[in-house]
This record gives structure tokens, sequence and C-alpha cells, in this order.
């Protein structure tokens, strides 16, 4: 006897799977004795191991219904043969975070989790994925996991939140920030405040609103890593289950038909999902995942590669913040396949792209019928804007490149002198104060991937200025990043950042700047000399952070332009780790 475990039906001529490294021979006896600690039968540590890589929490409503969702995943694995395997991953959270340095923490933490599920899937030697997120950086942080290890997988999206619905009116968390800007404005008092504070966040579920989760929501069904349908539904319907148990099943099929994710996340998939993200008006943040996501597979994806997909795709979801509708009635309209549908007839989508049902994305499509009197989603031959809700921008003042969110905005061009600030929280101390003035293109830098560390979002400052009435009076520039539930003229991501140099670094107070979503530009009105002459006396700011995670992510973290990335990605038709 070799001491080899083997279901009845798993015979030698079945392929070498990475879990036999730790099941199979005499050799591995010390390796199945730990299995067999915790319960597990000889038939099976003869299946298939799935991780189930979840985020299961109490940092936020977002993750907090997740531990039910994981044990559906399980029973749907285990029913298609599988040994499921679960584990969690770490989640901070934007809404939390907002606002303070623990913003600093949240883009970092996107390759912590798809570092986690390499380390915890390779360590262990599992043959497949299912990947459960919910809050914003969670959901490409475990897809660029899945893609890096190209094991089968399947994504699924927690869900969303439902509205609050004081006095009739659907309420988010983007009403609780810019409640503060109306508070400080003196429009609302203490109570009225603490009532929007109390009634805007009713359930479990990840922000309600077309803010970062959902778009990236959208991402997964729409780059074909999460099953049809499974990226609308609120967290706390039962459908959600349905979906869970359904992915179990899935990933046990890719299994079976060796599906990987990069067979999947092709260049034609990342332009179907950036399709997508523009089509939703969805959040600003997609131009940093999708380059990430694109990075794992070894495909050049940047910034004005998904830029150049959003000004070819017209607008056509009514959603907030820019619109009038949240994430459940986008999911009661259809949802995703509803307004895939759409794009897709449209002429949109590149329906021949394989997705994890084993299906492509015309195939997927083919029976759904789009309700005509639904209000959310419009016809894209009469769209709510002919290009997408968001712009890539270029010019003297980001040479890499910038991107703005114009969904919703009545104006698509800015003039404005600037009001400089070094980091966030000066910037909106100086809102609350309002010692700004309408006009104004208020600059907030040193907040980069490197310089901030960490690329804050700036959701407070934002929303307070929308909150006081002067949203469509004033922009905001920086090298940071907006949340998706941002609204208003806010430029993001613009490279080079002020701690490598950038223009952005010798902006002064006073100086002209020039927004023009529709032209595609954003310039500081001064001549190349004046710029080389203010390079040459600029200096480098000393590091604020000078150890901890937040230093490590500082010195290795890559541009913007390129999806703020940390590991050089694979190549091209790069040999797989297993193969």
């Amino acid at each position: 006897m070799d001491g080899q475990q083997r279901d009845p039906d798993d015979g030698d001529e079945n392929p070498m799977r990475p879990s036999h490294a730790v099941t199979r021979g005499a050799a591995r006896a010390p390796n199945r004795s730990y299995l067999r600690a915790m319960g597990l039968t000889d038939r099976e540590l003869s299946r298939p191991f799935v991780g189930i890589a979840g985020t299961w929490a109490e940092t936020a409503p977002c993750h907090i219904g997740l531990g039910r969702q994981a044990q559906a995943i399980k029973r749907g694995v285990i029913a298609a043969g599988g040994t499921p395997r679960e584990f969690n991953t770490i989640a901070v959270t934007d809404g939390i975070a907002m606002g303070h340095i623990g913003m600093k923490y949240s883009l970092p933490s996107r390759e912590l989790i798809a570092d986690s599920v390499e380390m915890v899937v390779r360590g262990h030697a599992y043959d497949a994925v299912v990947a459960l997120g919910a809050c914003d950086k969670t959901l490409p942080g475990l897809m660029m996991g899945m893609v890096r290890l190209d094991l089968p997988a399947v994504f699924l999206y927690g869900g969303s939140i439902l509205p609050g619905r004081p006095r009739g009116r659907d309420l988010t968390v983007q009403d609780v920030f810019e409640a503060v800007g109306r508070h400080s404005a003196g429009e609302i008092d203490d109570a009225e405040l603490a009532a929007i504070e109390g009634t805007a966040c009713p359930s479990a579920g990840a922000c309600g609103g077309q803010f970062t989760a959902n778009t990236m929501a959208c991402v997964s069904e729409a780059i074909g890593l999460a099953l049809p349908g499974s990226a609308s539904a609120p967290a706390v319907y039962d459908s959600r289950d349905v979906f869970a148990v359904q992915s179990g099943e899935s990933v046990m099929a890719l299994l079976a038909r060796n599906i990987r994710p990069r067979d999947i996340v092709t260049r034609r998939a990342l332009e179907n999902a950036a399709a997508v993200v523009a089509a939703t008006g969805g959040s600003t943040n997609a131009a940093l995942h999708l380059p990430a996501i694109a990075h794992e597979a070894g495909i050049d994806f940047d910034l004005h590669a998904v830029a150049a997909v959003f000004r070819r795709t017209p607008l056509v979801a009514d959603l907030k913040p820019g619109g009038r509708y949240v994430a459940k009635d986008f999911h009661e309209a259809g949802g995703l396949p509803a307004l895939m549908k759409l794009l897709l007839e449209g002429g949109h989508l590149h329906g021949d792209c394989l997705t994890v049902s084993g299906r492509t994305i015309a195939e997927n499509l083919a029976a759904i019928v789009v309700d005509p009197d639904q209000p959310v989603l419009h016809p894209p031959a009469a769209p709510l804007s002919p290009t997408g809700g968001v712009v890539g921008l270029k010019g003297t003042l980001a040479p890499q490149g910038a991107i703005v969110k114009v969904a919703g905005l009545k104006q698509l061009r800015f003039r404005g002198p600037a009001l400089v600030f070094d980091r966030e929280e000066d910037a909106f101390a100086a809102v609350q104060a309002h010692a700004y003035r309408p006009g104004s293109v208020i600059v907030i830098r040193y907040e980069g991937p490197h310089g901030g560390p960490g690329m804050r979002e700036m959701l407070a400052t934002t929303a307070a200025i929308y909150g006081q009435g002067m949203g469509e009076t004033v922009a905001l520039i920086t090298d940071g990043r907006f949340s998706g539930a941002t609204r208003g003229f806010c430029v993001g991501h613009v490279g080079p950042e002020a701690a490598a140099g950038g223009p952005i670094a010798l902006v002064r107070n006073g100086d002209i700047i020039t927004i023009d979503a529709e032209a595609g530009t954003l310039d500081v009105e001064l001549s190349e000399a004046d710029l080389l002459q203010r390079h040459a006396a600029w200096r480098p700011r000393p590091p604020t952070i000078t150890s901890g995670a937040l230093w490590r992510y500082a010195q290795v973290v890559g541009n913007a332009v390129d999806g703020a990335v940390t590991h050089p990605g694979v190549r091209s038709g790069e040999r797989r780790i297993d193969s």
C-alpha cells in the first residue's frame, strides 16, 4: 500500500491536480493527518479541493452577511463532487476608513487580498477557487488573485444594501456624506443630520448606488468571472443563496473542463467590462482596477485603453450618484443581463467572450428580454449621454493621464484659479470653513499611490462641497482617488503624481487650470519654460510613513495609469505554475 486515498471514480487516468501533492503518496501521510484532524474522510480526500475565499467580517455591513453565502457555496461544491475549504481574507471598508488615515490603507488592501488568496491557495494546494467579496477593494483584489493563480475559479458578489426610505425617499451613504456639507452650511440641524445617519443604511450589503462595489460587481459579470445575473441581487435576498450554490457547482464544471481565468479574461473581455462601467456611470476606480486585473493576465490595458472604451460607449443607466435610481431598482429593471442585452444589441459588446457559465456572453443573453416600461435603463439609440459616464484626460497637468466622472454633470468644461493643498485634511478643513470661492479649482496633491502613500479617496471633501450647494461652482483635482459615490467636477488619478515631481507638484495658488472633458484635456496655463524652472527648484518631500505595511507598499507601487500595481505581472502566455 502506498498510502494513497482515492475516490472510486478517481482513476489514474485523471490528470494530476495540485491537491495530489498533499493527498497522494506515503510521503504525504503527515499532510493528510492534518486534514483528517478536521474530520475529512477518505472520500473527501480523494476529491478536488476548492478554496472558498471570503471576506466575512464585522468591519462593515458589506461583509456581515457573507458567512451564510459561503455555506451555500460549499453546498454547491459538495453536490458537484468537490471538497470545499473555507478561508477568509481581510477587508478595509471605505465608508468607515473615509476622511482619516484609515483611507491610506484601502487601496493597499487590494494587493494584500490578492497576495493572501495566492498564498493560502498555493500553500494548501487547492485545485480551484470560489471568491466571495462585497466592498470596494475586495472585489478587484479577489479577481486579481483568481487571475494570478489561473486555477478554475468563480467570483460571487455578496450583494448591495437596501436603500433607506425615510419620508418615501431613497437614501444611500452618499446622502450621509453630503448631509455633512449641508450641516456645515447651516441648511440642516443636528437632529436632521442624525435622522439621515440613522436611516440611510438599513440592512446588510455594500453601498447602494453605482459606487465602486456595485461597479466592480458589474465588472465581475461583464468580464465573465461571475455567473450571469449574480451581480445585482441585494444582499438580503434569498436569491443570493441560489447564486452561491450555483457558483460552487460551476467551479467544479470549470475544473472538469479545465477552463481557467486567463481563458476568460482577454482583451475583448476587458473591453466588455469597461463598456459596462461606462454605460452605468460607474466608479472612476474601475480605471485603476481593470488595468490591475489585466496586469495579472499579462495584458496591456492601461487607463487610456479603459478611457477609449468609455468614450465610445453610451451612458444608458440612470443610477446614483449622477442619476436617480439605486442598486435595488437596477436589479428590478433586469440587472446586468438586461443592460448587457441592450449593449450587445447596440453593438457595444463582444458577444463571443467566454464566461464561467461555460457559455459565451451572447449565449448567456440569448433569452433575455428587456422590459420596455422599466425607467432605469435607456436604449443605446436614445442614451442619457452619447459617451460613457467616465472620461480620460491628458495634458500639461497630467502627462500620464487622469480620469473624471461626467455622469450627471451639466457642464463638461471648467477653467479657474488653483487653490492648492498638500493633503486632504487641510482641504476638508478649508471646505468646512467655507474658505474657498466659486470658480476655484481645488488641488489636493501628495495623495498618490506612492506619495500618500495609498492614494486616498476624497469623498468627505467632495461630498461636503456638494452638500454646501457648491458642487457645480468649483472643480477638484487630485493625484489621489475619488469614491464611486463622488459627484461634481472631480478629476482623479493625475499622473505623474506630486511625489514623483509631476506637474501637479508645481502648481501654485492662482495658476489657471483648464479641464475639458469633451476634448479630454487637463492643462495648467504655464509655459514649458515656467514648468521646467519650477521643476528645477522642486525637492521631494520626506516620506510621512517610515515603517510598516504602508512603507513597504510605497517602495514598490507603480503609477496610477497602469493600475497602481506592486509586482511585475505575468508575461503573455507565461507557463502556469501547476502545469
